[in-house]
């Protein structure tokens, strides 16, 4: 079973936020580019776009936070087809920190939040 993630050591923040030094390697968690950003300025090392939620869940979420137990059940649905690219975050968190970057409004309803929650208890979040 896959370990899971420090953590302490895995950040959430809105992307368009400054980095800052202590961020650690940014990962951008969403399928598109944060509008109004350029690549300089969002200071993103690594965007997985492929770990996002498909567009046809992010659609019909709207970031409704009426819909967000539903909307946490599917995505860790998805996340399932994705294992590999979490089994690389989770390394990536073991030797750094790393900060989950979302340019959603609401902090506490967006699928970083859902990501950090399945990094952070490892694979049996999802299996």
């Amino acid at each position: 079973m896959k370990k899971p993630a420090p953590a302490k050591r895995l950040r959430l923040k809105r992307v368009y936020e400054p980095a800052a030094a202590d961020d650690g390697v940014r990962v951008l968690v969403d399928r598109l580019w944060p509008r109004g950003l350029t690549k300089k300025k969002a200071a993103v090392d690594h965007w997985i776009k492929d770990v996002a939620p498909s567009p046809e869940l992010r659609k019909w979420f709207g970031h409704d936070p009426d819909r967000w137990v539903e909307f946490k059940r599917r995505y860790k649905d998805e996340l399932r087809q994705h294992k590999d690219l979490l089994a690389d975050m989770r390394k990536l968190n073991k030797e750094r920190t790393v900060t989950l970057l979302f340019g959603a409004r609401d902090d506490e309803h967006n699928d970083a939040v859902v990501l950090r929650e399945v990094l952070a208890r490892g694979a049996r979040a999802i299996d």
